[in-house]
């Protein structure tokens, strides 16, 4: 069975997106997952499953965590092999650009759009470079999240609904599962 690592978006934010991982793992193998592992509390899970695609592996996971969570959880599907690539590219970006703040790396469940793609290859702001890469979106700051105008601005919101995760983050999932 192909091996996924699936991307929560939103959950355990506030009062009312709780997804404790034990529910996760409930409903991931509610949803046809087999050996199931989850990291840290912020919605990333590791999952066989016999489906060959990762939108159905996608879509089933969605339906199966609305159904335990109670709202729905944009969830974003990688093989554990495109995963590897995707953070060999994020180390590759990071050491090219070295910034002296933060590295996220935005997941979208499909590729942005060429144009909006254009425009946010297209933004200055010093300091703060952007390189959407197929399902990613790589934003390397010399500052951090909260102070982006990158981040914040109509051209990164235009790629679509996405989960950010830190390049550190990505790195210890897949040095884990991949």
């Amino acid at each position: 069975m192909p091996t996924y690592v699936a991307f929560l978006r939103a959950i355990n934010l506030g009062a009312t997106r709780k997804f404790p991982k034990a529910a996760i793992v409930a409903a991931t193998e509610a949803a046809g997952g087999r050996d199931v592992e989850t990291y840290i509390n912020t919605g990333n899970v590791r999952l066989t499953h016999s489906a060959r695609s990762v939108a159905k592996v996608q879509a089933v996971l969605e339906e199966a965590y609305a159904a335990e969570a109670g709202f729905d959880v944009p969830t974003v599907v990688f093989t554990t092999k495109d995963l590897a690539a995707l953070t060999a590219r994020a180390e590759e970006l990071h050491a090219e650009h070295d910034p002296s703040g933060q590295h996220y790396v935005t997941l979208y469940a499909s590729a942005p759009a060429a144009a909006a793609t254009r425009a946010v290859h297209a933004v200055d702001h010093p300091g703060e470079t952007a390189v959407v890469d197929g399902r990613a979106a790589y934003v390397l700051l010399d500052g951090d999240i909260h102070t982006s105008k990158l981040l914040s601005g109509k051209e990164f919101k235009a790629l679509g609904q996405g989960t950010a995760r830190t390049a550190k983050v990505l790195r210890t999932v897949t040095e884990k599962w991949c």
